[in-house]
């Protein structure tokens, strides 16, 4: 088991922003990979409590994005990492935030993130379990 070190797997929880009126999904840009896209996402802290409180940060710092949990979505486990997903509904997005001269973001429809998340298995199965996919 990869767990890069760590005795246990990592506990990530990721925001799904959403302009559910709209259909859109936002996306930004990895700070490691900076030509490829990601949803808002980094371990879970002591300090969050509950791991919505760590979907909301991470949203905030990485995109600026502010609203509200609407669903749980799903948890993924891989060797290295627990992924929690979470529904944001976006309420309003900073002009400035922590992370704006780090990441780019981006609102795209539902297929169009779907192509940009499809480098990390984990994403696009997360997306793929959101309100926003087509029901089949």
């Amino acid at each position: 088991m990869n767990t890069k070190g760590r005795a246990t797997p990592r506990i990530v929880c990721c925001a799904i922003p959403i302009a559910r009126s709209a259909g859109k999904v936002l996306v930004v840009t990895s700070r490691k990979r900076p030509n490829n896209w990601v949803l808002p996402k980094g371990g879970w802290e002591p300090s969050d409590g509950v791991l919505e409180a760590a979907a909301l940060r991470e949203a905030l710092e990485e995109a600026g994005a502010r609203g509200e949990i609407t669903r749980f979505v799903k948890t993924i486990y891989s060797p290295s990492a627990t992924y929690h997903f979470y529904e944001l509904d976006v309420s309003t997005l900073d002009s400035d935030w922590l992370e704006a001269r780090e990441r780019r973001r981006e609102w795209v429809d539902y297929a169009e993130a779907i192509k940009r998340l499809e480098w990390k298995q984990e994403l696009s199965e997360g997306l793929k379990m959101s309100t926003l996919a087509p029901r089949r």
